[in-house]
Formats: C-alpha cells, structure tokens, sequence
C-alpha cells in the first residue's frame, strides 16, 4: 500500500498534486454544504413530525449560521498555528459523527442543537481546506483554482435540492444525513492520503482576543438576525447593542497588546484587506438578500407553486455554479479588481431588473435577473477570494478565509434582515419594488466598495508587501 508520502512524490512528478489537493477539499466542501437547501425546504415536514412549528425549526437554519460565523475565525487560526491538515481532518471526523447523531434526532431541540454542532466543527472544513489550495497554487493561480471551489459551494446545495426532494419524499428528512455520513466518510478518507500538512506557527493561541471576538460577531449577529422579531423595547436587543460596542473595544485594546494576536491589526491598515471584507459582506447581503427573497415574488406575486418555484430557482445557482469557473478565468486575465467591479455591476443590474420583473409582472424578466444575480455572484467571488489571500503572509492564509467567510455570513444575515424589512407581506406586484430598490442600494454600496481596491500587482510588489507585513508582526 502506498503511504501517503509516497503518493504526493508520484502525483508531483506528474505536475498533478495541487489538482488532487484541490479535488480532495472541494469533496470535503460539498459533503459538508450540500443538505442546506434540501433542510430548509423540508422544515415542514419535520415540524409535523416533531409536533412542533415551522418557526421554531428555522433554528436548525439560523442557529448554525449564527455558530459558524463565531467560530470561524477561531478554527482559521488554529489551522495556521497547528496546521491546516491537522484542524481540517479533526474537524471532517468530528462533524461526520455527528451527521450520524442528527439523522436520529428525536425532537426538535436535539435536531437544532446537533446541526449546530455538525456546522460549527464541520466549520473547520471551510477556512483550513481553502488555505490548503492556496498554499499548493502559486498567487497567480489561486484565482484559477478558487473559480472551481466556487462552482462546488454553488453547485452543491443545487445537486442537494434536485437529487434530495425525491428522495426525502420517498424516506423521509432523516436519509439526507445518512447519505451526508456516508459521502463524508470516503471524503475524509481521501483527504486523509492527497491533503499536505501547512508549516504551523508556534506561538501561543490568543485566547482573549477568540473570546472577545465572539462576544463582538455574536451581539452583531443577534441584532441583525433577532433584532426585528425582539422589537425595539426587548432587554436582550438592548444587551446586544451595548456588548457590541464594548466587546469590539476590548478586543481592539486585547490585540494591540497581544504577542501573537488572532487578528494582526495591521492587516486592517492594507486598504485590500479591509475593502476586500467589506466587498464580500456586501455582496453577500445582496445575494442572500434576494435569494430569501425571489421565492417569495415567485409565490405570492407570480402565483407559482412551490415545486415550480424551486425548478425556476435553479436558474440563480446553476447559472452562479458554472460563472464560477469564468469568474476564475476573468480573474486571471483581467485582474481581480475589474473582475470584481463587473461582477458587482451584474449584481446592481438583477435588483434594477428584479424590480422590472415584479411590477410588471413578467416573468421571463424575472428569470433573466435571477441569471444575471447568480452570474454577478459567480464573476466575483473567486478574485474576491483570491485578492485578499494575496494580501497576507502564508503562515495566516487560515485566517484571511476564515474572516471573509465570517464577513459574508455577517452580510448574509444583513441583507436578508433589510430585505425583509422593507418587504410589507402583500404579495402584491408593487410591494416587491421596496425591497429590490434596497437591493440595489447594496449592490452600488458593494461597488463603491471594489474601487479602492488595488489595481493587481506585479509579483515582485506583492512580495514587498508580504515582506512588510512579515517585519510589522516581527517587531510587534
């Protein structure tokens, strides 16, 4: 049998090893994302099962994505000092087990607390496997690679929702966390012969600033997530607005005084660091922002039914899965920057569109805007990926995609609150034109947040950057 050193000597004479490393993350990535749109669309259903309301079981949606936005910077952290391979793997068995403990679930707390835990360790999948793909491609073609990752995390859900629905129709929710498990396990596998292990930093974890963190992403979350159902005068809305505040100054004072901290803030002085993160939030406020939000116009202002619906749907995530893949292409060749700015162009056109669609009650214009959102989304996102990672050193590529996963998922939860909010639940054709309108304000907001941005360096630039960085952290 062939150790796993032996195969990565093989697979190097070939030239193919960083292909097989990006193969092995990109399985780990769609066993782990792949049962979130078949869960949502079945809450129903477990709800009558568990004698529950369908309220209640959102959480089983929520409640991880409040979790995982907690705890990623903290997994991405401990990737870059223990090593990538090391935290993606215990992380991948963990959250395995545990998709085996939420297939029997036996009431509704059981279900929302085990999905939670499955999606906070499984978490550790997302920053540490990127920051390996990265590690294995030169900064030039990380952009290439990232294009693929995108078309997984887009796909995935997409195959989940068309091969899941029959399937949980035939035996029930419960088989959709079997089948997880089971693709998990010859994932992990795989991974655990192709995956290279990350040179890890020895330093002391910065346990102040993980708790201090959490605290500031958990109190900002809440009020954007919880804030509108709690109302104005609720004592918990309040809690979270004065943590929030104060969290974020003790973690800026925890930072300055850290010998190794989690976050350097001098990354936060890189305009392409900062702007990047913001750029991801926003974009991701109006992707999530309409993605809650067309099935809604679909429904109650076209009338179509909810099989229909979901087949329409596919439009959006099919035509973000296969944009990925050119997004990396365009990345390449155009630079990251341009291609950003175009992709968050085609973002503002489906809101204007969005708006054309449900006032006039066309729906083929409708469809054209779910396109142009899903190719906007797709264009985008891998230089997106790839531009911050070129802006920090190896030893903390963890971190960089841990923090702009945590900033897209921040933004998740933002754009589908103010969506939301400036939705009046008529149904009518006009009552649609609010909410896009805000879409829109976002989609420009994303745009004028890609124009600070860098125009992409040379090599050689980014070397001196990277070296600046190097001698910042080294004389703190």
């Amino acid at each position: 049998m062939l150790s796993r050193t032996k195969i990565r000597e093989q697979l190097e004479t070939k030239g193919t090893y960083s292909r097989w490393v990006l193969i092995a993350a990109l399985a780990g990535m769609f066993a782990t994302s792949f049962p979130v749109t078949i869960l949502s669309v079945s809450l129903s259903d477990i709800a009558k099962e568990f004698n529950t309301s369908t309220s209640t079981l959102t959480w089983v949606i929520s409640g991880p994505m409040l979790l995982s936005a907690l705890t990623l910077p903290i997994l991405g952290k401990l990737g870059d000092l223990y090593g990538h391979r090391r935290v993606f793997l215990t992380g991948f068995t963990l959250a395995t087990v545990v998709s085996v403990l939420t297939a029997l679930s036996w009431d509704p707390l059981s279900l929302i607390g085990f999905r939670s835990l499955s999606q906070m360790i499984g978490g550790a999948t997302q920053p540490t496997s990127m920051a390996i793909v990265m590690l294995v491609f030169a900064p030039h073609e990380r952009v290439k690679a990232l294009g693929y990752w995108t078309f997984v995390s887009a796909g995935a859900p997409a195959i989940g929702l068309a091969v899941g629905g029959p399937l949980i129709d035939l035996f029930g929710w419960r088989l959709i966390f079997v089948i997880q498990a089971v693709l998990a396990a010859g994932a992990l596998a795989f991974a655990t012969l192709i995956l290279p292990e990350s040179n890890p930093t020895k330093v002391k974890f910065d346990l102040p600033g993980a708790l201090s963190l959490s605290v500031v992403v958990g109190a900002l979350m809440l009020i954007i997530t919880e804030g509108p159902g709690w109302g104005f005068g609720h004592i918990l809305l309040w809690a979270s607005i004065i943590a929030f505040p104060v969290a974020t100054w003790i973690f800026i004072w925890v930072e300055r005084r850290a010998s190794a901290p989690l976050i350097p803030l001098g990354f936060l002085k890189d305009r392409d660091f900062t702007f990047n993160l913001l750029v991801s939030m926003f974009m991701g406020a109006v992707y999530m922002g309409g993605f809650v939000l067309s099935p809604v116009a679909l429904r109650d202002g076209f009338g179509l039914s909810a099989t229909t619906t979901a087949t329409v749907m596919l439009l959006r995530t099919g035509f973000y899965s296969v944009s990925s893949p050119l997004g990396g292409q365009l990345g390449a060749r155009l630079g990251n920057r341009r291609t950003i700015i175009w992709g968050n162009i085609s973002l503002a056109v489906s809101m204007a569109v969005f708006i054309a669609g449900t006032h006039y009650n066309m729906l083929l214009v409708f469809c054209f805007a779910l396109m142009a959102q899903g190719i906007g989304n797709g264009i985008a996102r891998p230089p997106a990926t790839a531009a911050l990672a070129n802006t920090v050193p190896e030893s903390d590529l963890g971190l960089a995609a841990a923090l702009q996963r945590m900033t897209q998922q921040i933004g998740n939860s933002f754009g589908i609150a103010v969506m939301s909010a400036f939705y009046n639940n008529a149904g009518t054709t006009g009552s649609f034109t609010p909410p896009f309108v805000a879409g829109v304000v976002m989609a420009l907001i994303a745009i004028a947040t890609s124009l600070p941005l860098r125009h992409d360096a040379p090599n050689t630039l980014r070397a001196e950057r990277l070296s600046k960085h190097r001698e910042a952290r080294t004389a703190h």
